[in-house]
């Protein structure tokens, strides 16, 4: 018997692969995705806006709280205002690197990143992407609208923005100068968003380096003691 709903439902179809195939399909894309790295080096060759505007698409994807998305991407490619944000990033991270905002243990976690407050790589990618996360909707009368898990799936969404990325041979970096308020002011964003993340998205510069990291390998994956001595 069909299901009564109040709303509208549509059928759902999803491909099913053979279980060989299903094992194939997901080591390509964790080997894929194994392959991404954060880079804080990018060339400044052009990017088409398209690139971006596929992105974004793909980060609407993502499941949300009760469906309501509640992320705008703002994209920037303006010199003068990537350098405002430049700017402004660098002045919270000279507090944070220079003026000991950053407490000793937090300090100690990134020396094998080797980052500083110097973020001149927001100037030479050719883009900046900041995506905002609405901390409450409006409606057309001005009324607010509650929303729901609005970090978790803020989260999700720039999960699928820089897969998107990745898959499109582009690279970037999940900058969060803290405090971020300036990227409020200079996107002129309304009061309901806060920033949650600043993009620099481009090609990684050809004499580009990262960290020689190692990802977790072992223990990521528990499972209760049913499954692994059976009933």
């Amino acid at each position: 018997m069909a299901q009564q709903h109040s709303y509208p439902f549509v059928p759902y179809r999803p491909e099913r692969y053979a279980e060989q195939d299903m094992i194939t399909r997901g080591r390509e894309f964790y080997e894929h995705l194994d392959r991404r790295r954060s880079v804080r080096f990018f060339s400044d060759e052009p990017v088409p806006r398209e690139c971006l505007e596929l992105a974004v698409r793909a980060a609407n994807t993502a499941p949300s709280g009760a469906h309501q998305q509640p992320w705008k991407f703002v994209l920037i490619g303006d010199a003068a205002t990537k350098k405002r944000i430049r700017e402004a990033s660098e002045v919270e991270e000279r507090q944070n690197y220079e003026g000991g905002r950053l407490p000793p243990e937090w300090r100690e976690a990134l020396a094998p990143l080797e980052t500083t407050s110097d973020k001149g790589y927001l100037e030479v990618a050719p883009w900046l992407v900041v995506c905002f996360a609405e901390k409450y909707g409006i409606r057309p009368d001005g009324r607010r609208v509650k929303h729901y898990y609005v970090n978790e799936s803020v989260g999700i969404a720039c999960g699928f923005f820089i897969a998107a990325l990745h898959t499109m041979g582009l690279s970037t970096l999940t900058h969060t100068p803290n405090p971020m308020a300036f990227l409020s002011e200079i996107c002129a964003r309304p009061a309901n968003e806060r920033p949650y993340i600043l993009f620099p998205v481009g090609y990684a510069a050809q004499d580009a380096e990262v960290p020689d990291l190692t990802r977790k390998a072992d223990a990521l994956v528990t499972f209760s003691p049913e499954d692994v001595f059976g009933p």
